[in-house]
């Protein structure tokens, strides 16, 4: 044997490698899938004002109680509507973290 031992004869060793990464790949643009297509709820105010984010950050909806619209103070609902907003990006995050973190940089 030469300096690299058995490597060159490994060849069903490589294609076994080649199959788990195939494997792998499949597996994660499936989670990413999953993670694209969820749909992830933000809350602000108790509820009273909602965000729904698909699990890209795409915007789903937006739901507002009338009790918290004061045209007389259109800050607050505006904080409320990116407290909401915040909150369903967070989510979205932890959402991919757990869906995606075991393939690490593969997607």
């Amino acid at each position: 044997m030469g300096k690299f031992g058995g490597f060159m004869g490994g060849g069903n060793n490589m294609q076994a490698l080649m199959k788990q990464a195939q494997k792998m790949q499949e597996e994660a643009l499936k989670a990413q899938s999953e993670v694209d297509e969820a749909e992830i709820e933000g809350q602000a105010s108790g509820g009273l004002v909602k965000v729904v984010l698909k699990g890209n950050k795409t915007p789903v909806s937006i739901s507002i109680d009338p009790s918290v619209v004061d045209p007389d103070d259109t800050e607050m609902l505006e904080d409320l509507i990116l407290a909401a907003f915040n909150d369903a990006s967070a989510k979205a995050d932890d959402f991919k973290a757990e869906k995606m973190g075991r393939f690490g940089g593969l997607m």
